[in-house]
């Protein structure tokens, strides 16, 4: 057992070699297997790493050689958890332990409770090179790896957050990720929270998690048009709910219901609002005249109502609502056997001028569609009459077109999504979603990286595909804008 006192103990000097050494002796011994082994036929190399593995762990918990020690304190309590550790180890992982134990072999660290309860998880890490986690875990470990510099720890949290957004969570998880990564400045983990909450909102309305979002969070969102639920009222509703709980003051309650779409809402709707909402009584005055305007675009024609405002702001946007009137589900069932069509109606749009007006759309699924570089060619050479084409040469391929045209298309473009479900955990989510330019009836990109012939794709649940196709009237405006 080390001696708790300031100098280094004679252990050190069994331990006495850098870290560069060490890589240095790693390194050469790599290189003298594989020159060893050579072009030599019955080379074999021996492999006991999974036994130093468990001698490095039995050092950690038994302390034996320790040339050093850690106290881990927490200003909540008077006790500290004393760790017997070795200095070369941990010099080898973290650039801080080597610089704090330079001069000396006893250290008190402090740490808040949530990090000194992973400590222990922590300092295994640095011994074994491996580590198992939960979700309420991931925080305090990235915060440990991020304080101490391991930073093949902290991109390995990272990834797992990333990876477990979809995962079942009593007390909710991805908004805690999300305002973490903004804290410290993660950008890739903050945009994978963000582009997880848009296309599962719905989800996440009802969750604990919802309670949480914080201000910035809550206005990020409002403004996206990928936003998945069934309708906006939907998200009134959860934003009331939201300011009801919150108590904000004016200014950001007024900010935030000024970014709710009126006109996606139905008047019928819009006049229950304005005589039961508690909230919108309050702040009635802020969002007046957008009431007004929503009442308005329901009234004339999109046509008639074009002339006088601007309908390409995103207000007269539909998000990715998920409401019949909107679109379908197209559940494929062994998506990679042949070609698959399906036929659905949609509203024309969403003013209630248009709403006894519907568009029928066609819809054609091909799993093994060729480009026209891979498709046969044809020649009158004996020697080269068809090319080879091989079934994995192809790729996935959806259209969506409209049965038939009208007049009553006229200043309406359709705008088509088409979000693909996956399991992950036991729990169904949104993970792809794949936007069609308006002028088009397909998207390049679509399934691109998917692999259908396989039962274990993550594209596909139970052997099947399950879509959700979703229809975006937007309307333009023909004659300039008065202003």
């Amino acid at each position: 057992m080390a001696r708790l006192t300031g100098t280094r103990p004679p252990a050190a000097h069994r331990w006495g070699c850098t870290a560069a050494a060490f890589h240095l002796l790693l390194l050469t011994v790599q290189a003298a297997q594989k020159a060893d082994l050579g072009g030599d036929a019955t080379a074999a190399t021996i492999n006991h790493s999974l036994t130093l593995l468990q001698r490095l762990q039995e050092l950690l918990q038994n302390g034996n050689s320790s040339d050093s020690v850690l106290r881990v304190r927490t200003a909540a309590s008077d006790e500290a958890k004393v760790f017997h550790t070795h200095q070369l180890l941990l010099s080898l992982q973290s650039e801080v332990f080597e610089g704090l134990l330079r001069n000396q072999s006893v250290i008190t660290l402090h740490e808040p409770p949530e990090t000194a309860a992973l400590f222990e998880k922590f300092i295994r890490y640095l011994y074994c090179g491996g580590v198992s986690l939960l979700l309420h875990q991931a925080i305090p470990l990235h915060q440990l790896a991020s304080k101490y510099r391991v930073w093949g720890l902290q991109r390995g949290v990272a990834d797992y957050m990333r990876s477990h957004l979809a995962s079942e969570s009593s007390q909710g998880h991805v908004v805690g990720w999300y305002h973490y990564a903004a804290r410290i400045g993660d950008v890739a983990l903050q945009e994978s929270c963000l582009q997880f909450l848009a296309w599962n909102l719905s989800s996440v309305l009802g969750s604990a998690d919802w309670a949480s979002v914080s201000v910035e969070l809550l206005l990020l969102l409002l403004e996206r048009s990928d936003l998945v639920l069934h309708s906006e009222l939907e998200l009134y509703t959860a934003v009331e709910a939201w300011l009801a709980r919150r108590q904000p003051g004016d200014a950001v309650a007024e900010r935030v219901l000024r970014a709710i779409r009126y006109p996606m809402i139905a008047p019928s709707q819009l006049f229950r609002l304005q005589t039961q909402s508690a909230v919108l009584a309050r702040h009635y005055g802020a969002v007046q005249d957008l009431l007004f305007q929503a009442f308005q675009f329901h009234a004339a024609s999109p046509l008639h109502f074009a002339k006088y405002f601007d309908v390409n702001c995103s207000m007269f946007l539909p998000r990715n609502y998920l409401a019949p009137s909107w679109g379908s589900q197209w559940v494929i069932n062994n998506p990679a056997r042949d070609d698959r069509s399906t036929s659905f109606q949609t509203q024309l749009g969403p003013s209630s001028h248009d709403a006894g007006k519907r568009v029928t759309w066609n819809v054609l699924f091909s799993p093994r569609w060729l480009p026209v570089s891979l498709r046969p060619v044809y020649s009158d050479s004996v020697s080269s009459a068809i090319q080879p084409v091989r079934i994995e040469d192809g790729r996935p391929r959806l259209v969506v077109t409209p049965a038939t045209s009208s007049p009553d298309f006229a200043g309406v473009s359709f705008q088509k999504t088409v979000l693909v479900g996956v399991r992950q955990q036991g729990r169904v989510f949104i993970k792809h979603a794949y936007s069609f330019h308006q002028s088009s009836d397909e998207t390049a990109d679509f399934l691109a990286h998917a692999d259908l012939q396989k039962r274990t794709s993550e594209y596909l649940i139970d052997n099947a595909l399950h879509l959700h196709i979703i229809i975006k009237p937007v309307y333009h405006s023909l004659i300039k804008v008065k202003k």
